[in-house]
């Protein structure tokens, strides 16, 4: 085995779970090195490093890339000659965040061809910006808005129409992905795909149609989400020069939010090793600007074996650098092992035969000595899981990690369950775009501890944070941080109890130094101290003094990745790298600002309330009235008496 895999294959104690581990290399001999060797310096700053021995600091300096010095302006100054000082002007620095689940390798491919929601107030607006789209984009391409938006962040508290939606793009195809839960086609797209009332339903999906037995453009999840994918795949791609292009400005805008590093999660159609030549280019050209570690998905549903069998012959965990390195197996480990989050629809069962394929193919795994994540939303899923790993475990005993993604539900008799046999849980900001359907589906009461992160950290187990994008949740970290420390959805719905909130440091540690475990790189990432990567955020607003409502809106003006900017701001930008115009011209991101660009507006629990007090006259004097609700909630899902009853009367429903 080699030396660099043993790095990476080696084990973290239980204790670990927000990655606090020594550097290797002696503080004081850094900090000796770093006298003839400092090339930049950042003063003046208030710096939370994450590192036990110096929680707080003004001052940090960089050598090689490497952290080589942090602490007082005064002492670390006295390394300044020859050095290039940068003034922070007291703003907060944080460690480089780091997802440690998205799919970016996925996502740079189309970023450039998708129209982004995140951050549109209003149907009108979303609508506004798919007209323009629209109008900009030349056949046979496709108008496509993927993920990252909530029909609840919008100020009409719905999601647009079909017929809205035909009425803004009439003639060119368009696709709008909701959750895992459903799709929209307008009727130019129904027409280019070859949707007719003779098309039968696929496997796990349907075809909505109307009375008539003519198409809607519905495309409805049940429970799998295999027909919406299945459907977007068909959509025409960038050529190579212009996946090259919108993957850099892909990474530009996460380094724009403060990330700096990642762990990518395959995909499906995301196929190993040919869908990662664009990625490979850009390492190769010096161009990355994250760190992105990467597992290798299953991609087939009978062969998953051979996949990862023909795989284990072609590389190996640690492979590659501190830029690009291969991961492990997952998220996708089997098919029959899928249990889709789509809270709109009942829980799915895994089939019977998932326990006899999962266990033949975490068998080779363990065997190879690869660490392996998969994908479970459920507690009961999670449980069935546990038990094949269990069986494995007594005869190979796991020898490095394993990760349970997302685990919404799962129970506290699993949780131990996987800290035993060394695994920890990669958490996403999921519940914060679908937390008003699962509390329609479970109730209040369950959502209140979902996922039950505080439990997760009170056992001592390794916890990340990551997102899940792009095709559900956004890629925005902070909608993340504010979701952990509010507990509330990008709607404004207060999921959780003060007992399952997380302090801004707490959520902080988990996207560094937490999700630093998840690549067993936590030796040199997620903490600003002597010897660590050079990789930081300086932030446009203090996370540790603003307001709640604030959090979302948070960027950084500056970001550095091995002490190289990669993205600056503001007082900063005579230090922003250029990067080419993007591309094609007709592109969504040639036209429109991006997301980390755009004012966040605040959450709907964030504006002023209104109350009947202010003069309202339009009660039912029959039946009573409470739309005062309706200022600081979510309107209900399912309880038609209710939903109207919060604009006005139940009397207009039922």
């Amino acid at each position: 085995m080699s030396t660099d895999r043993r790095k990476v294959l080696a084990g973290l104690g239980a204790g670990a779970a927000l990655g606090l581990v020594r550097p290797r290399l002696a503080r004081a001999q850094q900090e000796s090195d770093a006298m003839t060797e400092t090339t930049t310096i950042l003063r003046n700053g208030r710096i939370t490093t994450l590192d036990p021995d110096t929680p707080e600091a003004q001052a940090i300096a960089i050598r090689d890339g490497l952290i080589a010095a942090i602490g007082s302006d005064a002492d670390v100054m006295r390394l300044a000659e020859g050095a290039q000082v940068i003034d922070l002007g007291g703003r907060r620095v944080i460690p480089g965040l780091n997802d440690s689940h998205t799919h970016v390798i996925r996502g740079g491919l189309s970023y450039n061809m998708e129209l982004r929601w995140e951050n549109v107030p209003s149907v009108s607006d979303a609508l506004a910006m798919l007209r323009r789209q629209a109008a900009n984009t030349p056949a046979p391409q496709w108008v496509r808005v993927i993920g990252g938006w909530s029909e609840f962040q919008f100020a009409e508290r719905r999601m647009p129409t079909l017929d809205e939606i035909n009425d803004a793009a009439p003639d060119t195809p368009v696709f709008v992905l909701h959750l895992y839960a459903r799709a929209m086609l307008n009727r130019a797209a129904l027409q280019v795909l070859g949707i007719t009332r003779d098309t039968p339903n696929p496997p796990g999906g349907e075809i909505e149609k109307d009375a008539k037995g003519n198409p809607t453009g519905m495309l409805i999840a049940k429970p799998s989400a295999l027909i919406l994918y299945s459907t977007l795949a068909q959509g025409p791609k960038l050529p190579v020069e212009d996946q090259v292009n919108s993957t850099r400005h892909f990474m530009r805008e996460l380094n724009r939010l403060g990330v700096t590093s990642v762990i990518d999660a395959g995909g499906g159609g995301q196929n190993y090793p040919q869908d990662y030549d664009v990625v490979q280019r850009l390492h190769e050209d010096g161009q990355l600007t994250l760190r992105i570690a990467y597992n290798l998905f299953a991609q087939t549903p009978g062969q998953e074996l051979t996949d990862y069998e023909r795989w284990i012959g072609m590389t190996e965990p640690g492979a590659g650098d501190g830029f690009l390195r291969m991961n492990g197996a997952g998220e996708n480990l089997a098919w029959s092992a899928a249990d889709f989050e789509n809270f709109l629809e009942p829980r799915p069962d895994p089939a019977p035969v998932m326990e006899e394929e999962l266990e033949r193919i975490v068998e080779l795994l363990a065997d190879n000595q690869w660490p392996f994540r998969i994908h479970a939303t459920y507690d009961e899923t999670i449980d069935r899981f546990l038990t094949v790993f269990e069986r494995v475990n007594g005869r190979t005993p796991f020898r490095t990690r394993f990760i349970i993604d997302h685990a919404e539900t799962v129970s506290p008799r699993n949780i131990e369950r996987i800290r035993a046999l060394g695994g920890g849980i990669a958490t996403q900001h999921r519940m914060a775009f679908q937390g008003e359907y699962f509390v329609d589906r479970y109730g209040a009461e369950a959502a209140r501890a979902t996922p039950p992160i505080r439990e997760m950290l009170a056992t001592g187990l390794p916890v990340g944070g990551g997102t899940d994008a792009t095709r559900v949740a956004s890629y925005d970290p902070w909608v993340a941080l504010h979701w952990l420390t509010t507990g509330q959805t990008v709607g404004g719905l207060a999921l959780y109890g003060d007992e399952n909130l997380l302090t801004r440091e707490e959520a902080l540690a988990i996207w560094t130094t937490g999700s630093a475990w998840f690549s067993g790189e936590q030796e040199v990432k997620g903490r600003l101290s002597p010897g660590m990567y050079a990789d930081l955020a300086v932030l446009s607003a203090d996370l540790m003094s603003v307001p709640d409502a604030q959090i979302r809106g948070i960027r950084s003006v500056l970001t550095m990745v091995g002490g190289r900017v990669v993205f600056a701001d503001d007082a900063f930008r005579d230090l922003d790298p250029p990067i080419p115009p993007a591309s094609p011209s007709w592109s969504v991101n040639a036209h429109f600002a991006s997301p980390g660009a755009r004012e966040v507006p605040l959450a709907p629990a964030a504006l002023p309330m209104r109350a009947c007090a202010d003069g309202c006259a339009h009660g039912c004097g029959l039946h009573g009235h409470d739309h005062g609700v309706a200022w600081v909630n979510p309107i209900p899902v399912r309880d038609k008496g209710a939903f109207w009853g919060a604009l006005g009367c139940s009397c207009f429903a039922v």
